[in-house]
């Protein structure tokens, strides 16, 4: 997009009565677009306005106002004084210079539709101005990607919404098969801590020697001690015992 914005530079006062009151407007102009250079454009505006004071009508003040808003983004004030400024002239070329800054403006705010209609308004007045053609162009094809991208068709958003809703379907599926799984697998893993609790105390009590009763600890004891006196016996008998002498007297 090309911005380029030109002032105009007085040359010439204007004789009559209102002479001196049209050479001060013109000394203000002068002084507004040194300090508009200088991008002052707050100061310049200022000038630019007292010039008007002297000439409410005079087109250079009113055209260089306009662009001094402009630079201060200032748009709708800017539009204002440029449709003032097309008002006040007549000469073509000074009224497709307006209709191209009022397309800036709106340019800067994307507001295609109404710059491509100030552009072809630029160009009914002006038709070789090649940088209206070319700002027209950026905004025709803007404005072709902002309708297109605007929205689609009834149907197409029934189509969109119904995607929508199968996809929320399927998640919901899904979050339900997830949930399943992780029941199966947090029931498997329980039975796998039951069985090995189970294993455990199994282990433990086969570890463990049983304990008897103070009644069948005897029982076992006297059972040993009747065995230990049948061994002796039987080892006893085996060796034999000595006969008692008799002293024969």
């Amino acid at each position: 997009m090309k911005k380029y914005i030109s002032l105009f530079i007085v040359l010439v006062g204007v004789c009559g009565s209102t002479a001196l009151a049209q050479n001060q407007a013109d000394a203000l102009i002068r002084q507004g677009n040194k300090l508009y250079e200088q991008q002052k454009y707050n100061d310049a505006a200022a000038d630019y306005q007292k010039a008007l004071t002297k000439n409410p009508n005079y087109t250079p003040g009113l055209f260089n106002l306009g662009n001094s808003l402009y630079q201060q983004q200032k748009f709708d004030a800017s539009r204002q004084v440029m449709t003032a400024t097309a008002n006040a002239t007549k000469d073509k070329t000074a009224k497709a210079g307006v209709n191209y800054n009022i397309g800036n403006t709106y340019m800067a705010e994307k507001k295609w539709e109404d710059a491509v209609n100030s552009y072809k308004q630029t160009l009914r007045n002006n038709p070789q101005d090649l940088d209206a053609k070319y700002n027209l162009s950026y905004a025709e094809q803007m404005l072709k990607k902002q309708q297109q991208g605007g929205g689609g068709s009834k149907d197409q958003k029934k189509d969109d919404k119904k995607d929508k809703n199968k996809d929320k379907q399927k998640q919901n599926k899904d979050d339900k098969g997830k949930d399943k799984d992780k029941d199966k697998q947090n029931q498997d893993q329980q039975n796998k801590d039951n069985k090995d609790d189970k294993d455990k105390q199994d282990q433990q009590q086969q570890s463990q020697p049983s304990k008897l009763t103070q009644q069948q600890a005897d029982q076992v004891l006297n059972a040993l001690q009747n065995e230990e006196k049948k061994l002796q016996d039987k080892l006893n008998k085996e060796k034999g015992i000595p006969a008692r002498m008799e002293k024969d007297w």
